[in-house]
Order: C-alpha cells, then structure tokens, then sequence
C-alpha cells in the first residue's frame, strides 16, 4: 500500500465536471467542525446559524475573556441548541503553560527590524518598544544565544503584520536581550510570547486552569478538554486524575500538540488521550515549515488507526477578514479530509472573524467535496492490516457492518450504543455513509442520572467524524411498547428521512450489540 493515493477518483475523471453546479447537500459533512465562541460568535441568533450551517463542536478559550463572558455564550448555546432540536458537546481549551505580556494601556507598540528589546520578568518596567515585561522568570534560563521567539496579539499565521520574530542575541540575569527580525504593530492587552523548540518549566495544567475546570467545567459538566501545550502522556493521566476529583469522570480529553515535546511523545499521548487536535499554529513556529505537512500526516495516519478522533487548527485564517479562503487555503481543508481528519477546528475565524457563519459553511462545502474522492478502500485495508489476525469479535463486526453498507451501497449505518463506544468503533473503518448512533441507558441505571451520562456520551460522539447520535430511551410511555430494536430503528429511520440522510427503498445496516455477541442486519426503508 506505500504509494497509495488517499484520493479515489472514477474513471474517466473529466475535470470538465469540476465546472458543473455543485449537487445541494441535504446533510452535512461527515468531517465535523469546531467552532470557537467569542465576540462575533456570541448572540443566540449567530449560534443558532452556525449550528444550522454544520458546526458539531462548540470551544471555549479560557486563554481569554473571564468565566462569567463564557457562562454567557454557553447559556446562549445552550438556548440556540435547543431552537434548532440539536446537541453540541461543549470543549473547554485549557491556557496551559502560555507566557504572557500583559499591555495594561492597551496601546499599540510599533517594533522595528534591526532594534534591540529586552524582554524582562520585573513588570513594574512599563512597557514599550525597547522593553517586554512578561509575567515569568525563568526565561533567561531556558534560552540561549541563537534560539527563537515569537510574539503576538494572536496565534500566529506566519503572514500577518501583529507577530514579530525575535532572535536571542544574549541573556543578563533575568532579561534576554533581542533582535527584532520583523516590523511588527503589537495591539491589543495581551501579547502571547512563544520560545521555539525550548522546554518552559510550566505545568501543563496550571492553577488558573484547574480553577476554571473545578468551578466552570464542573458547573456545566463540560463534554472534552482540550489540553493545550500536552508535552506527555503524564499531563493527561495529571487531567484525568483531577477530573476523577472534581466529579467528571465521564470527561474525554483531547490532548493539543503544539510543540517538539509533544511531537517527541505522540504515541504515549495518544494511547492516554481520547483524542488529539494538531495545533499548527504554535507546532509551525516549533516546527520547519517543511515538516509540518509530514507531521501532520503522521500523526492523522496514526489517530485513524487507533480509531481515535483527531482534528486540525488553522485552516482559513483569511477568513477572518474576508468572505472567501484563499485557493490554498481551500485546498488544505480538502488536503485535511483526505488524509483522513475527523473534524476541522476554527479559531480566530468564528471567535473574532467578520464572517463566522461563512467561515463554517463554506469549510463545511469544502469538506462534503472532499469526502466523495476520500479512498475508503485503502483507508479500510489499512486499519485492517492494523488490527491483525485474529481480529477481536468486536472489531470483527465493526468491520463487517462497514463492509456490508459499501457492498450493497447503504445509505446509513444505525448502531445501538450504552456509551458510543460501538459507533467510534464502526467509524474507525470510515464509511462513506453516516453512522445513527442510538444512545441507550444501560438496563437497570437510574433514569435521572442516565438522562445526564446519556447526553455526554451522544453529544462526545458529535467529535467523531460521520457520528451523529441521537438519545433512546427504554421508557414504554416513549417506546410505545416496541421492542428496543423497533424502537431504535423506528427513531433513526424518522431522524434520517427528516435530513434527507434516508429516502424510501434505501438499505440501512444495524449494528448491535445482544449480550456478548454483536449483529449486523440489512434492512430497507418502507416506501
């Protein structure tokens, strides 16, 4: 399989057809999309649109803004949701070992090429154009002679005038003194000062972090934490410990890769983690901007695998300012698809872009044309080969219910989960048709309590790419007397003619689990 294109076109492909009216989507993407809520994302009415033009995630940057502005947006997203009958999981993105400027006048500072800036931990300096006070002071002792800072209001893109590039040309005590490499406007009361392929002795998961997890996270019973600058394995047991302690047990955690360390430890990571976002923003400062595509397709090929989520940052940064990515920015989202990402994460561009709801539907497009040409095939034999003989029971089926909806061209998969194990498990093989995934309580769980495990884990699989869940029930006053498998396929096949995912005559796989045995039926939509 070395070679392989992750492409499948039919043949004779006729690029002519690339002119033709693109065909309506009545669903969105398999792909899933984050969305980051803030200041042109925040209303009700915003919320409501993004959700309706296909965002599955909805993150909260604690790096920013205060809990009490988060509570707020979440409050609406909790009442968007509820308008268009939909669940969104809610992320919460950690600080995590972040070194701040801090701009107390919020004045612009206008830095030249060829000037000199001390950066120093004595915040009492006042800041400006010749010194940088930063709210650290091991700085002098991480860096050395020759080694790389950036600076900026935001996550940098590599292209924009509000980051600068810093050389170390020496240390003094506890100021290093730098060369500016770029010019550079920094505006805004927050600088994020990033120090490349050093190690910053900061913990992973700081005590502003645990505060916002403990009260907020809590509070809200958040779905995932993204777990920002994760540079081990031992930074997500650390996480998943206080969650245990903090009564959120059911959790997941995403850990973010945003530097060499957490490259260096990708596959511990993964194996701790439930699943992994590629941060190129900070990884491609850390990174030569040569490697950074490899890395990337490294560690998709190894998420997809394990059959764990991975989804990638940095995608339309154009978008912030304009309604439409640039052609390369259009062709890394398609790139993405087809190296087999499970979702695609917006930042700046839904947070503070002028056009969030576009910057959504049109990654949500890009996406939907991508998956037609994914090569599901290879992507098959390879997690296959992954696997091994003899296959787990389990996985057996998974692949068997995959293989069956292919072969007699299925228009969905419906699998009957207690945790949504069972739909990740069935996604692992990538089908190209969606996956029902029919959350049931597990027999004999309190109906209180289930009502809230229950909506964790459907809105958690919203995360995984082709998923979309929907909540059973076991109650005969819902089930109207049915059987659990009439009732679930009753449910799936009603949610799936609302969207258009199932038409009359078309042909559903049933996937399930009958005590320690798993099933795979075909059935056909009633006409």
């Amino acid at each position: 399989m070395q070679g392989a294109s992750h492409m499948l076109l039919e043949e004779p492909f006729r690029l002519a057809s690339v002119l033709s009216p693109a065909k309506p989507k009545v669903f969105p993407s398999l792909t899933k999309i984050v969305g980051t809520l803030g200041p042109n994302s925040h209303s009700v009415e915003i919320i409501q649109e993004c959700l309706t033009a296909g965002m599955s995630v909805a993150r909260f940057d604690f790096s920013w803004m205060d809990a009490a502005y988060h509570q707020e947006t979440l409050d609406n997203l909790r009442k968007a949701a509820q308008n268009v009958k939909k669940l969104c999981p809610v992320m919460l993105d950690t600080l995590g070992p972040e070194i701040q400027v801090h701009n107390s006048t919020g004045e612009p500072i206008e830095l030249k090429a060829g000037n000199h800036v001390i950066i120093t931990p004595d915040i009492s300096k006042a800041l400006s154009a010749e010194i940088l006070p930063i709210k650290f002071g091991d700085l002098a002792k991480a860096v050395k002679k020759g080694d790389t800072l950036f600076m900026g209001q935001y996550l940098f893109t590599g292209s924009e005038t509000t980051s600068v590039w810093l050389e170390v040309v020496e240390t003094s005590g506890e100021n290093v003194n730098c060369l500016v490499k770029n010019a550079a406007t920094l505006a805004g009361p927050i600088f994020t000062l990033h120090a490349s392929q050093v190690h910053i002795n900061l913990p992973t998961l700081s005590e502003y972090d645990k505060h916002v997890i403990s009260t907020w996270g809590s509070c809200n019973s958040v779905d995932i934490i993204s777990l920002s600058h994760t540079r081990s394995a031992e930074d997500v047991r650390e996480l998943r410990a206080f969650l245990q302690a903090h009564a959120l047990p059911d959790t997941q955690i995403y850990a973010k890769i945003e530097n060499s360390e957490g490259l260096d430890n990708f596959d511990d990571i993964l194996n701790a983690a439930d699943g992994i976002i590629i941060s190129r923003g900070d990884l491609g400062i850390d990174l030569p901007p040569e490697n950074v595509f490899m890395f990337q397709k490294t560690a998709i090929h190894k998420c997809n695998l394990e059959g764990k989520p991975v989804i990638i940052t940095r995608v339309v940064d154009s978008m912030i300012d304009n309604l439409r990515p640039t052609r390369a920015e259009a062709t890394d989202v398609a790139n993405a698809v087809l190296d087999g990402t499970d979702g695609i994460l917006l930042g700046a561009e839904t947070l503070r872009g002028l056009y969030p709801v576009d910057a959504v539907s049109t990654v949500g497009r890009i996406c939907a044309e991508a998956e037609t040409v994914y090569n599901q095939p290879l992507q098959f034999k390879k997690v296959m080969w992954h696997v091994g003989d003899p296959m787990p029971h389990e996985e057996s089926v998974a692949s068997a219910a995959v293989g069956s909806a292919i072969k007699v061209k299925a228009a969905a998969i419906v699998v009957f989960t207690f945790s949504g194990r069972a739909a990740r498990l069935v996604a692992k093989y990538r089908p190209t048709m969606p996956i029902l995934a029919v959350i049931f309580p597990r027999q004999g769980s309190d109906p209180s309590k289930w009502r809230s495990y229950g909506t964790t884990q459907a809105r958690q699989c919203f995360a995984v790419r082709g998923v979309y869940p929907l909540m059973g029930s076991t109650d005969e006053a819902e089930t109207g007397g049915l059987t659990k498998e009439e009732y679930g396929i009753k449910l799936a096949m009603s949610y799936g003619r609302s969207v258009g995912i199932v038409k009359p005559f078309d042909r559903v796989i049933i996937f399930e689990k009958i005590g320690d045995s798993s099933v795979v039926k075909i059935i056909e939509c009633e006409g």
